[in-house]
């Protein structure tokens, strides 16, 4: 259970990595391609909403590999769930429902890790 725990930090910190320094990197405008909710968001929310899927990427996997603050990995997945939580209702609201289905689907991988890390198989 360790390992398959390790591979879901592993993953969710890449797909949060990479769609958090996406939200951080790239201008509104450009983002409205991929992204359509950005359209009635202020661009300081979307940036900041892309830092934290980046601190939630480091803190699934960073505070686990040095052995320091390992309470931060679950907090993460519990923060990262609560994100995932309103981007199921931001698309479900849009009626894009194959995106809230990927995202559903992380939203279960972080509770997963968040009850693992928490409970029967903490650092």
């Amino acid at each position: 259970m360790n390992i398959a725990l390790w591979a879901l930090q592993i993953l969710l910190a890449l797909v949060f990595a990479g769609a958090g320094l996406t939200k951080v990197a790239q201008p509104k405008e450009k983002l409205r391609e991929k992204m359509a909710w950005v359209e009635g968001v202020p661009d300081g929310a979307v940036k900041a909403l892309g830092a934290l899927e980046v601190l939630a990427a480091i803190g699934l996997v960073l505070p686990a590999l040095t052995g320091i603050a390992t309470v931060l990995t679950p907090l993460a997945a519990v923060g990262a769930a609560i994100v995932m939580a309103g981007a199921v209702v931001v698309h479900v609201r849009a009626k894009e429902y194959p995106p809230a289905a990927f995202t559903a689907l992380l939203l279960v991988a972080a509770l997963v890790v968040a009850w693992g890390r928490f409970g029967p198989y903490a650092f």
